[in-house]
């Protein structure tokens, strides 16, 4: 029987699929495979940035800074993540992008998990 539980290290895991620790991207059966949400941990070097924007929203996202000095935008408005723990949550049909104005460690929760929203080639989502 497979064990349905699984132990790691957020910052190592976070190598092996651009960040993303849990979605629908995942292998189908793991425990780490889901529909409902998606969890990323990413280290993003100093001006590293969203290749383009995010148009046609369809999740509910939630970005945490861990650590450094990270920027979101968003229509009309300029969200600057800069102390431990800020927050931003932006809900459907909400346009964004971001860009790392220093490294920035960024934990990101949305939902549902939808594919579709890669970059292609260049990029993270």
């Amino acid at each position: 029987m497979k064990e349905n539980v699984y132990v790691g290290n957020a910052h190592l895991d976070s190598v092996a699929d651009r960040g993303w620790l849990l979605g629908h991207f995942k292998p189908a059966g793991d425990v780490t495979h889901s529909e409902d949400v998606e969890v990323k941990w990413y280290v993003h070097p100093r001006g590293d940035q969203r290749a383009q924007w995010v148009t046609g929203e369809k999740r509910t996202a939630l970005l945490i800074l861990i650590s450094g000095r990270f920027r979101v935008e968003l229509p009309g408005r300029s969200v600057l993540l800069e102390k431990q723990g800020d927050y931003v949550v932006w809900g459907r049909d909400v346009d964004h992008s971001w860009f790392a104005e220093e490294e920035s460690v960024v934990l990101t929760v949305r939902w549902p998990s939808i594919a579709g929203y890669a970059v292609p080639e260049a990029g993270f989502e």
